[in-house]
């Protein structure tokens, strides 16, 4: 069995082969290839996976490439872990946000906007060459803004696809530790879409546990939150609300105090994340190491192999498991049409992932939900066609955006900054 990792030159990719190396037993992975278009880091993470794949008795072979249809070829599953532009798109993303007095985030705001119209065309690259040398293949996407990425796929290309994030796992893993519960028996009532998503009830068996957990959560935000204003705001939304509200949440219920707080700090998140790339890297370079360093912490995207591996072992083995993922809504939320990705719980089998049916979602979440999914859905547009237009309007129905006029100015920045990684009809239309 093929195995490919597209972006196989990031940071994260030692965390995803630690996670294969301990379900190789449910995985029968024969050959796994490594695929980057940035040769350096390529390599330093090829010589990383070989003696960590050494040190596990070399299970399967090792490729590396920088042709993409020499690593699609035949493959069963192909994970992506896509940064068009790298960390410095990320930056000038971010940067863009605070110099227009908005929140630039990663996957949230004018930073999520950005980077799923430099991204949307090259995952539909992958997804159209998959077509053609990969066509009963999987495609798992953890690029972000994974949720708009995914319902690219899922509206342009017949490649079956899940999008994956670590935020509900995470979850359950927190849930876990805090209230003593085995994870395997941890479930939740989970509805949304990516990074916009609220859980109305948890689980642990047949007992419902939600009471206990935001009150942990309460408690251990007081402790935990850096942010004292953004940590009150969120606690007031979680009790009114009475569910537990994903962490990105935060920006769309903490606005100002979430933005001051970005404008306060030294350097952005993309900034601190290259200085940790950097440690992280030369760590891998370092022949004596053969698994994945106590830095990788700092990075981020904790239990996603976790993530990556129980759905590829639910789809390999036909687990019929639950578990939360992007995938085509196909009327499991009501009011939005079956065509979009949703993130929700899903059981997972053989032929990928079917959303389960949710209640309908309460008047305090459904119109927000809406208006970022109507967000969301026009972004794809843009991103496929080029269209200046569409784009436009994708800005003005995000409420993180600026006024009309403002995003007129914002649009024209993002796209000329923007430039060297987008379709031409953007320019023309112009």
């Amino acid at each position: 069995m093929k195995l490919t990792v597209i972006g196989g030159g990031s940071s994260y990719t030692p965390e995803l082969l630690d996670g294969l190396f301990s379900r190789l037993d449910r995985i029968p992975v024969s050959e796994v290839w490594l695929m980057d278009r940035d040769e350096t880091r390529l390599a330093i993470n090829r010589g990383f996976a070989e003696r960590m794949a050494a040190r596990h008795g070399s299970p399967f072979r090792l490729h590396g490439t920088t042709d993409l249809r020499e690593a699609l070829t035949d493959a069963r599953y192909v994970i992506t872990q896509i940064r068009v532009g790298q960390m410095a798109a990320r930056i000038a993303d971010e940067k863009l946000g605070l110099k227009h007095g908005i929140i630039g985030q990663e996957t949230t705001g004018v930073g999520g906007f950005a980077c799923a119209l430099r991204t949307i065309p090259r995952i539909l690259e992958v997804a159209h060459l998959m077509e053609e040398v990969a066509p009963k293949g999987f495609l798992v996407n953890f690029t972000n803004p994974a949720g708009i990425n995914t319902e690219a796929v899922l509206k342009h290309s017949k490649i079956r696809t899940v999008g994956l994030c670590n935020v509900p796992i995470g979850m359950i893993m927190d849930v876990s530790k805090y209230l003593g519960c085995d994870p395997q028996y941890v479930t939740m009532d989970y509805v949304g879409l990516n990074h916009l998503s609220w859980v109305r009830h948890f689980y642990n068996k047949d007992e419902d546990i939600t009471a206990a957990v935001l009150d942990t959560f309460v408690e251990h935000a007081r402790h935990e939150w850096e942010e004292d204003d953004t940590r009150e705001n969120m606690i007031e939304a979680i009790r009114s609300l009475n569910m537990f509200c994903n962490y990105y949440l935060q920006y769309f219920y903490s606005t100002d105090t979430v933005a001051r707080t970005l404008r306060n700090k030294s350097c952005t998140r993309g900034e601190e994340v290259v200085q940790v790339e950097q440690a992280l890297f030369k760590k891998y370079q370092d022949p004596d190491t053969t698994e994945k360093p106590e830095e990788l912490g700092k990075r981020g995207g904790a239990h996603y192999s976790t993530a990556a591996f129980l759905l590829i072992d639910a789809i390999e083995n036909d687990r019929q498991s639950r578990q939360v993922v992007c995938c085509r809504n196909n009327g499991a939320v009501p009011t939005f049409d079956d065509d979009v990705a949703v993130e929700v719980s899903a059981i997972i089998g053989a032929d990928g992932a079917k959303a389960l049916p949710q209640a309908p979602p309460e008047p305090s979440i459904r119109g927000l939900m809406q208006l970022i999914k109507a967000y969301e859905s026009l972004t794809v547009e843009a991103a496929v066609h080029g269209d200046r237009d569409a784009a436009f309007k994708a800005m003005l129905l995000n409420p993180l955006m600026p006024n009309a006029r403002g995003c007129r100015a914002l649009l024209d920045e993002l796209l000329e900054i923007n430039r060297p990684y987008l379709q031409d009809t953007f320019f023309k239309q112009h």
